[in-house]
């Protein structure tokens, strides 16, 4: 299946990618601050459920409840030495899932960030992280994933950390790192700075782009930027849907089934391959995002007028590569995966 992937983004024009896995585990009784990945034993019935949706909506491509599945983060509940078991359960649900479909879809490992900051800045070590990293890859692989995915990742280090990982597991994989600080990541990194280190990763990605951060118009202003970066690499975008506002007691997405749409259409046309929806995305999102994707032609790389006329205003005036300041006068971020 690593080689129909790469079969797949040479093929075809655009791939859909699956919606929010915290939302919907969320919606499904997870609890504040409960580890998501001790559902793949506890329940995985609604795990199951919870990839049948994104397949059954139409996605090309779904990612593992795994996002927090390293040592660092599952020490936070005394699950650090069931890394390996707790990846492998999260892959195999999801090989059942992929196998059974009537058409060709990739399990992608999700691989989130530790938690920890590297050094000098933390006192995370590049070689500790590469044996957090590698660790957790080898769960996914063996349970049956195609593809390792890298997502929400703020730092180079860690996202260089973790492609030394993947590479003394054998895997292929995807990247994306998260813009949510006036169009930077939270390390300072720009689009641009993201599509310049890509390039010289040795284990290179066979995909990489942006995931989360504030909004469906701030990632695709990202999106502009690998794309005028040029790079070799099919780009990635998953952006929330809308924006998060609390209410009687939850945080909801604004983002309608319309608007995601708009979006996907949106993120094709500025030069993205590989296309789906981060918090606040539901199955109903994407089936609208791949009718969309399947009906309406596309269309010339958009101007950021349009993309905030159609999707709205951005969080901030500058991403950093036009040299603008970095401000913005919110910040907003997640804390379990998409």
């Amino acid at each position: 299946m690593q080689a129909v992937f790469s079969e797949l983004l040479i093929t075809r024009d655009w791939l859909l990618a699956d919606g929010a896995t915290g939302t919907a585990l969320f919606n499904m009784g997870l609890q504040a601050g409960e580890p998501p990945e001790l559902w793949n034993v506890d329940h995985p019935d609604k795990i199951k459920a919870l990839y049948q949706g994104a397949v059954s909506a139409g996605a090309d491509l779904f990612l593992t409840n795994s996002f927090g599945g390293n040592a660092s983060r599952l020490k936070l509940h005394d699950a650090e030495k069931r890394v390996l078991e707790l990846n492998r359960i999260a892959a195999e649900i999801a090989r059942d899932i992929a196998d059974a479909a009537d058409r060709p879809v990739i399990v992608a490992g999700s691989v989130g960030p530790t938690g920890e900051i590297m050094a000098p800045m933390g006192s995370l070590t590049h070689n500790h992280a590469v044996e957090m990293f590698h660790e957790q890859a080898e769960g996914l692989k063996s349970g049956g994933a195609d593809v390792l995915w890298l997502e929400t990742i703020s730092a180079p280090e860690e996202y260089r950390a973790a492609a030394e990982g993947f590479a003394l597991a054998g895997l292929t994989w995807c990247g994306t790192m998260s813009f949510d600080t006036a169009g930077r990541t939270m390390m300072g990194l720009t689009s641009q700075d993201m599509a310049k280190m890509v390039a010289k990763i040795p284990h290179a990605p066979l995909a990489f782009g942006a995931n989360c951060g504030v909004g469906a118009s701030d990632l695709l202003r990202t999106t502009l930027g690998f794309h005028a970066a040029a790079p070799q690499l099919p780009i990635i975008a998953k952006g929330n849907a809308g924006i998060p506002k609390y209410h009687d007691g939850h945080i909801h997405y604004d983002g309608t089934p319309e608007l995601m749409a708009d979006y996907a259409c949106l993120a094709r046309d500025a030069g993205a391959r590989i296309i789906g929806g981060c918090c606040g995305t539901t199955p109903l999102h994407l089936q609208h995002m791949r009718r969309a994707l399947e009906e309406r032609p596309r269309g010339a790389t958009p101007s950021l007028a349009a993309i905030s006329e159609k999707l709205g205003a951005f969080s901030s005036p500058s991403d950093g590569t036009d040299g603008g300041p970095a401000k913005r006068t919110t910040r907003r971020r997640r804390s379990i995966g998409a």
